[in-house]
C-alpha cells in the first residue's frame, strides 16, 4: 500500500496502476479481486499500487481524487489516464492498462513536486 511518504518512489519508474479505494466503498471492495487478477494477467508489465483513501486524504487531494473507486495509470511518474467511479468496471480498467502499455500519451500532470 502507498502512503504520502512512499507514493513518489513507487510510481517514478515503469507502468503503474493505482487503485484508490476505501474500506467503506462497496464497489472498491467488489472490484479488488478482479483488479488484482489483472496485475497477475499482465505479469511484470504493470505494478498494482493500492492507496487507502481515508488513511491518505491529503495525498488524495493532491492527486485530485474526487470519488471512489478511482484507478489511475502512471508511466514513469506521469499520469496517463483515470478510470473513475462512473466508469469503474473491470473492462474499463483493463482497457486503460492496454492503452498504457500501448504507449498512450500522458494526459495528466507529473506527480506534484512537493510529493517528490
Amino acid at each position: 500500500d502507498a502512503t504520502e511518504a512512499t507514493f513518489p518512489s513507487l510510481v517514478e519508474e515503469g507502468n503503474v496502476l493505482l487503485d484508490v479505494w476505501g474500506p467503506q466503498c462497496a464497489p472498491c471492495i467488489a472490484l479488488m479481486p478482479a483488479v488484482e487478477a489483472l496485475e497477475k494477467k499482465y505479469g511484470g508489465r504493470i505494478t498494482l499500487l493500492k492507496l487507502n483513501a481515508p488513511e491518505n486524504r491529503k495525498l488524495c487531494r493532491d492527486l485530485r481524487i474526487a470519488g471512489l473507486p478511482a484507478y489511475v495509470t502512471f508511466r514513469d511518474g506521469v499520469e496517463v489516464e483515470r478510470v473513475t467511479s462512473t466508469h469503474a468496471s473491470v473492462d474499463h480498467i483493463e482497457a486503460a492498462i492496454e492503452r498504457l502499455l500501448g504507449g498512450a500519451p500522458a494526459k495528466g500532470l507529473p506527480v506534484p513536486e512537493h510529493l517528490q
